[in-house]
């Protein structure tokens, strides 16, 4: 069984589907906060926060947003982008590798323009620093010279705001998050705004598709509309190779289990982790670096994007001295618990 970032062998795929996907993405995504399914505490924060920059004629404070990959942090900054009528730059904390590169997408601003950093978790120190007289003073300091000799030149940059992305809110450093006015987090969405987010999908795509099997796509879309949207087109690509004029409930699953998901949004690596702490570890509990060797993936990947949705689904939990799977994760792998699993740390 093959995991979820694999293409089924037996469903034939374009070789220019994932540019197509990246397409009908930016076709999904939300234009305004009125179309902007779920996130509401945060939604009707940033629509204060604009409304009120907006009548006085000021720029944004900055802003961070935080939370699991997926759940529509690039979607609100470009909504807010646009609610001001202004240019947005879009980069991301990994491709920032010195001050040189911040500095040349600063100066490149004009005036009320935002910029964007995904993951920025990801900025080396020096890039960061850069930012604080940016965020600051809307200033750009440039050391010319070493030693003794050094000046610094202070180039004066347009006023605007920065949001920032970070699935990882702990990594940042105090001072950087210190000089962001507004933080907001996003958390996974529920099952009704899941179906709610994969009918709007359907219906934008011209996709036909049953009740059953937008429940079906929705539940095992991790609560993530990024996954969604992914799901249903694999199920309307399957639904096509079936010669079916519609994703039926019957269409989902089978397009869903060619993938290796189950019905609760499983995937392979989902399985092989509760598999390898219920069989190596006897239940836990199981350090992360002994989880990732048994699992063959990288441990931050284990800990951003699988337990997090397992931890949501009450199949495992984080302690002190490691992961421990729960009663309900051995009933969804069909095994028996052990009498002397460590029940005192859960």
């Amino acid at each position: 069984m093959s995991n979820s970032s694999s293409s089924p062998k037996n469903i034939p795929r374009d070789p220019s589907q994932e540019a197509d996907d990246q397409v009908l993405d930016l076709a999904l995504r939300p234009s305004k906060f009125e179309e902007y399914i779920g996130q509401e505490n945060a939604k009707k924060n940033l629509s204060i926060l604009v409304g009120a920059a907006k009548k006085r004629g000021e720029a944004l404070d900055h802003i961070l947003i935080h939370g699991p990959a997926g759940l529509g942090k690039t979607t609100l900054a470009y909504i807010i982008a646009k609610e001001f009528g202004t240019g947005i730059r879009i980069t991301s904390g990994a491709a920032l590798e010195k001050a040189g590169d911040i500095g040349s997408i600063l100066t490149g601003l004009t005036d009320g323009d935002f910029l964007f950093i995904d993951e920025v978790h990801r900025l080396n120190k020096a890039v960061e620093e850069t930012l604080y007289p940016a965020m600051e003073n809307c200033s750009l300091d440039i050391i010319i010279g070493k030693g003794n000799s050094a000046k610094t030149l202070q180039i004066k940059l347009p006023r605007f705001t920065l949001i920032a992305a970070t699935t990882r809110i702990s990594l940042l450093s105090n001072p950087f998050r210190s000089r962001f006015g507004a933080s907001y987090k996003l958390d996974f969405y529920d099952q009704p705004e899941m179906e709610k987010i994969v009918a709007r999908s359907a219906k934008l795509l011209n996709i036909p598709i049953v009740p059953d099997a937008i429940s079906a796509v929705a539940k095992a879309s991790r609560f993530t509309p990024r996954i969604a949207n992914r799901l249903l087109k694999r199920a309307r690509d399957y639904a096509q190779f079936k010669n079916t004029e519609q994703v039926t409930d019957k269409i989902a699953v089978e397009a869903l289990e060619l993938l290796g998901i189950d019905e609760i949004g499983l995937e392979n690596t989902d399985r092989k982790i509760m598999e390898v702490i219920a069989k190596n570890f006897n239940g836990g509990p199981a350090g992360l670096k002994s989880i990732a060797a048994a699992v063959a993936e990288e441990e931050d990947t284990i800990e951003d994007v699988y337990e997090p949705y397992l931890m949501r689904l009450g199949l495992l939990i984080r302690t002190s001295r490691g992961r421990i799977i729960t009663e309900s994760a051995y009933k969804h792998l069909g095994m028996e618990k052990p009498d002397n699993q460590q029940a005192s740390l859960l």
